[in-house]
């Protein structure tokens, strides 16, 4: 390589100009459709589930105290901000905030629980039932994901342990 090749590179640089940015210093404002955090509402949200049967990485989770408490926990640690569960919500309980800087000391900050009393329905005014085998094989209804691992779980009962699915047929032999 040249002298000269290295001045021409020199010149093209600083004829640039500052490329950088202070950041830390002054904050640029976020785009308009920025997909931040998940921010729940506990006052619009009817306890569908369907955020955490739709959320990818699987962060929103469910669990049924009784009939009429339903817990939803957001833990935040694998979330993408995809914004797929503000996006299924029919009650448009969750919005995404336009918070860039989420990095945290603490695991706990970021993490959101709601606990909503269910004790009828709010769009038809019926009690939530117990749900049928094949409403939970639907992932509808009753959840009992682990809060304190922080793990979604499937349960389903499309087999029993220990016991034939069908009983037989007995057949008559002439």
């Amino acid at each position: 390589m040249s002298v000269s090749s290295k001045l021409k590179e020199t010149l093209v640089c600083l004829k640039a100009g500052r490329v950088t940015l202070p950041y830390p210093a002054q904050a640029r404002p976020v785009p308009e459709k920025f997909r931040g955090r998940p921010i729940f509402d506990v006052t619009k949200c009817t306890g569908c589930a369907g955020c955490a049967n739709n959320c990818p990485a699987r962060e929103i989770l469910v669990f049924d105290i009784c009939q009429e408490i339903r817990v939803l926990e957001y833990s935040g640690l694998r979330c993408t901000y995809c914004g797929r569960c503000a996006d299924l919500c029919p009650e448009k309980a969750i919005t995404l905030s336009h918070d860039f800087e989420t990095g945290t000391d603490s695991i706990h900050d970021n993490q959101q629980r709601l606990e909503i009393f269910m004790s009828t329905c709010q769009r038809c005014g019926r009690c939530f039932e117990e749900p049928s085998a094949l409403e939970e094989l639907k992932m509808k209804g009753y959840r009992l994901d682990d809060l304190a691992n922080d793990r979604w779980v499937f349960r389903s009962r499309s087999y029993l342990e220990g016991e034939p699915a069908v009983e037989d047929i007995p057949i008559e032999m002439d």
